[in-house]
Formats: structure tokens, C-alpha cells, sequence
């Protein structure tokens, strides 16, 4: 499907792998010049090289810390001109109430909660001068499937699911497009990594990770491509309408009773 994105421009943040990276590959088929941003400058440049090769966009790489107030206004200032923010970078930990302390709550808050904020009011600006613009928050399905073991990751996504369904109720009055997806489980490094030492503990094994997953739906998780084709739709006019929700992706899980 052609979703008529050809020339348009996107910044996604957390490029550098997993769901950023294939939001990267699926916006690039589609003719979008990408502006990848991420701590790991070189994992930026690599992947911006294969999609500059492979789908002849341009591709501009900003290797930055959002934690960082210099670094997110630098980001902003050069990337003005977007047309779609795709809100992606965040590494908030495991744990219960006493075990995440102060100091690392606040920690992972500054990157994903605060970091999609800040940026979201400094790019939503320049959408409105313009009046267009599409925000897509990559938020969690622990904001509506709480977990007392992801403590500040449910209350985070919990925040950001209001931020999104706020900000999106009013949006389109200047033209702007605010949306989220709320992804379960997704095969991406950090969940592989916990699924390894699942199966290290229960079986003295962590090569038998795949058994961790059984009890997901279809036995798996999500691919990162599932997550980034529906970033796609939902930044393109096919969309247009389409604004305030938040879509979840998690194979039914949070449809369940219980």
C-alpha cells in the first residue's frame, strides 16, 4: 500500500534498534527522509547509510541524550521542518515499589516521560506555525495492563496514555495529529535479554528462551515491523481522521479478564 508519505520528513527518537529501527526501514520504504536520533551515534550511521542506499532518502543523524536539556532544544532547533515525530526512545527498569528507588525512577522518567514531553511541546510549535503535523507517542501496554513489578513503567505509560488522549483531543484544531500505540511484548533486544534470564533461572538454561514465551499469544512476541506498520498508517493521510486514541498491539493480552 502506497500511504502517499513520499518527501515527508520524521524524526524518530530510541533509531539506533528495535522498534525505532524498524520504524526507520518501514518509513523509508515509503520515501520518508528520516532524522534518527540516539545515544549510539555509529548503530545511527550504519543504519542510516543502509536506508540512504537502499530507498534513496536522506538521512540525517543526531547522536544526543534527551535526558539532556541541550541536547533535546539542539534536536528540536534542528528539526523544525518535520512533518512526523515519532516518540520512541525509553528504558524505563523492572521492579517493584521497593526496589526502584528515587533516583532511578526519576532517571528513566527524564528520558521517557519527560523526554517525550519536552520535545512533543518544542516540535508541536512548529507543526502549528505550519499548521500539519503528526505525533506518534510509542507509549506501553503496562499504562492500561498495570503491573506492581514495572512500577514506573506502568505509571509512566499510565501518564503519557493522559499526555496523548489530551493533547489529541484538541489537536487538530491547529492542524496537528496526536496518537499513541500502546505495544505488548515486542521482540526486541531488551525483552529477549529478559526472556535469557527468565529461562536461565527457571531452566539452568537461557538458550531456551523461546519456552518463555509460550504463554504470549501465538507463542511469540510482537516484531518490531508489526509495531512500526502501524506508525506508518497512522502518519500518513489514510489516517487523517484519527487523532486523541491510543491503538494497542499486544495480541489481545490486555483484552483479557483477569
Amino acid at each position: 500500500m502506497d500511504l502517499n508519505l513520499r518527501g515527508r520528513w520524521a524524526l524518530i527518537t530510541g533509531a539506533s534498534k528495535g522498534i525505532g529501527a524498524a520504524a526507520a526501514q518501514v518509513l523509508a520504504e515509503e520515501g520518508v527522509n528520516l532524522r534518527l536520533a540516539a545515544r549510539d551515534g555509529q548503530a545511527l550511521q550504519e543504519l542510516a547509510v543502509r536506508l540512504s542506499e537502499a530507498h534513496g532518502v536522506t538521512c540525517a543523524v543526531h547522536a544526543v541524550d534527551l535526558r539532556d536539556a541541550g541536547d533535546l532544544a539542539g534536536l528540536a532547533q534542528a528539526a523544525q521542518d518535520i512533518d512526523i515525530l515519532i516518540n520512541n526512545a525509553g528504558d524505563i527498569p523492572g521492579g517493584n515499589l521497593a526496589k526502584v528507588d528515587e533516583d532511578a525512577w526519576r532517571h528513566a522518567w527524564e528520558l521517557k516521560v519527560f523526554g517525550y514531553i519536552n520535545l512533543t511541546r518544542l516540535i508541536y510549535a512548529g507543526m502549528k506555525a505550519r499548521g500539519s503535523g503528526v505525533i506518534i507517542n510509542d507509549i506501553g501496554a503496562a499504562g492500561e495492563r498495570f503491573d506492581a513489578d514495572y512500577i514506573a513503567g506502568s505509571t509512566g505509560n499510565a501518564a503519557l496514555m493522559a499526555f496523548t488522549r489530551a493533547l489529541g483531543g484538541k489537536s487538530l484544531a491547529d492542524g496537528i495529529r496526536v496518537v499513541g500505540i500502546n505495544p505488548g511484548p515486542v521482540e526486541t533486544d531488551r525483552i529477549v535479554g529478559l526472556m535469557k534470564a527468565g529461562a536461565k533461572a527457571r531452566f539452568g538454561d537461557e538458550a531456551r528462551y523461546p519456552e518463555m514465551m509460550a504463554r504470549f499469544p501465538l507463542g511469540r512476541a510482537a516484531k518490531p515491523r508489526e509495531i512500526a506498520d502501524m506508525m506508518a498508517f497512522l502518519a500518513s493521510d489514510r489516517s487523517g481522521y484519527t487523532s486523541g486514541v491510543i491503538v494497542t498491539i499486544d495480541g489481545g493480552i490486555s483484552a483479557r479478564p483477569g
